[in-house]
């Protein structure tokens, strides 16, 4: 009964500090004073001197939290917000994807650090987020605490189910626990790792390789790669007949509309990294050397391989075997694989053969480049172009494949065009534009007639450091490894 009394007693002084609202159904009522969350029962709200039932409007105990974005890095101070995968009112959990942005390097997809209702966003599509402001606003329940206020980019959760999947952008990455755990410690991202078990899902091999890539390690082969035979020849893959004729690109052709107004737009994105890039380039004292390439026995060798990759889920262009040529000449010359710093004083000669090669895609012109080429196989070079290849066309490239190359490979001839005078990326030193393969007539050392064919290279040089003789024996041994494949196996490691 005392207990009664005190509760009755605490009820009406809380009434003099909250307003009493009737609602048609609550099962509780709270007071709320400074910090102090009170709950009570209804069954004990029955005052002697008023014969009713009160009631109370429940009062949220969730707080507002400010999800800020956090430094993505490479010195990026804003972004330009390209999809929102959530809107005002949903319910998000830890790791699930908030939005995707982009800055002028990378596209980089943004998870919540909370569990909580969104109930802000900050930022329309395809305007400018800057680092360190607000991105959505969160509420969370207040009784289970704060996280740290950092955002996390792209960390893959950890479930308690055998197995678990990440979801980008449509797409979703199978790994188990013990993998995605094996990525966040040696911070790599699932997304750009290519799964060789079932349904393309993620081993611990695969991550064990990549992370060879990143850090040029040499690994045992694994016990479950194995090198399947060519199949009979009543089972191979047909080649496509060699007299058929070339494809012929096609012009893409877009509506033309004609309003009668000039329009201005910001320049954002990649081509904000072109801007920048381009204008360093012109710093550097550029030199062209071009020469032309018999290709007609690596265009042999190609179709001779291309069944076999294809069993091994790889398509292998020609460009696997020009990156190959290139790092087997940069052991001999690698002036060709340095940088110069600012004061023009130093030179550093680059221990990995990170070699990029230019894509055109949607967002405009993007550099990926491949790791340490050196000790990477032709096969495993034309793995790695088929996953830049797919995530440069679904704007899923990140940070890590768009930087720190030493030396750069543009396929212009994918477009049209023989000769291109191609421009120098700083800090690196050389590039190579490749142009498209004719058929052409050329003389044999006997004098007689055949059908070659030719592929014509441009390359440009930083003539501070680099001579032309140099960059001359540079291409003649590049050149010989690509008219006469089988001399580079003398040289592979």
């Amino acid at each position: 009964m005392a207990a009664v009394t005190a509760l009755r007693g605490s009820c009406r002084a809380a009434g003099r500090l909250v307003c009493i609202h009737r609602v048609r159904s609550c099962s509780s009522i709270r007071f709320i004073k400074s910090k102090y969350v009170c709950v009570f029962d209804k069954s004990a709200l029955k005052f002697s001197h008023q014969q009713r039932l009160f009631r109370t409007s429940a009062v949220s105990c969730g707080q507002i939290v400010q999800f800020k974005l956090s430094d993505i890095g490479e010195g990026i101070t804003e972004v330009t917000v390209k999809e929102w995968y959530i809107k005002e009112g949903d319910s998000v959990s830890q790791f699930d994807n908030i939005c995707e942005v982009q800055s002028d390097k990378a596209s980089v997809t943004i998870t919540s650090r909370y569990d909580g209702i969104i109930r802000k966003l900050h930022y329309n599509l395809d305007e400018i987020a800057c680092v360190g402001k607000p991105l959505v606003d969160i509420e969370i329940d207040a009784s289970k605490g704060l996280a740290s206020e950092e955002d996390v980019v792209e960390t893959p959760p950890v479930s308690h189910e055998e197995h678990t999947h990440q979801e980008i952008k449509g797409l979703k990455t199978l790994a188990t626990p013990a993998v995605r755990r094996l990525a966040m410690e040696n911070n790599i991202k699932l997304s750009e790792v290519v799964g060789t078990g079932k349904d393309k899902r993620i081993l611990k091999e695969d991550i064990l390789n990549y992370l060879a890539k990143q850090t040029g390690a040499i690994l045992p082969p694994s016990p479950k790669a194995e090198i399947m035979p060519p199949l009979p020849k009543s089972e191979t893959v047909p080649a496509a007949p060699k007299d058929k004729a070339r494809k012929i690109p096609v012009p893409v052709f877009r509506p033309i509309v004609f309003s009668g107004k000039d329009k201005t737009e910001p320049i954002t994105g990649f081509h904000k990294t072109m801007v920048k890039t381009m204008s360093a380039a012109l710093k550097i004292p550029h030199f062209g050397y071009s020469d032309e390439v018999d290709l007609t026995q690596l265009v042999q060798l190609r179709e001779e391989l291309k069944p076999l990759a294809q069993i091994r889920g790889v398509k292998l262009s020609f460009m696997p075997f020009f990156i190959k040529a290139a790092s087997l000449g940069l052991l001999q010359y690698p002036i060709l694989n340095a940088s110069l710093d600012e004061s023009c004083k130093n030179v550093t000669y680059k221990a990995s053969h990170n070699i990029g090669v230019a894509m055109d895609t949607e967002q405009g012109l993007i550099v990926p480049n491949v790791k340490n080429v050196q000790v990477c196989s032709v096969f495993e070079i034309a793995s790695e172009l088929n996953r830049l290849k797919s995530l440069g066309s679904t704007g899923q490239l990140g940070t890590n494949d768009l930087t720190g190359g030493t030396f750069t490979l543009s396929n212009i001839g994918t477009v049209g065009g023989t000769y291109a005078k191609a421009v120098i990326l700083p800090p690196e030193v050389a590039i190579g534009a490749l142009g498209k393969i004719q058929v052409l007539p050329r003389f044999n050392g006997k004098g007689e007639v055949f059908k070659a064919q030719i592929m014509n290279v441009s390359w440009s040089a930083d003539h501070r450091i680099i001579d032309g003789a140099t960059m001359a024996r540079f291409s003649n041994l590049w050149k010989s490894y690509l008219e006469n494949p089988a001399l580079m196996l003398l040289d592979l490691k």
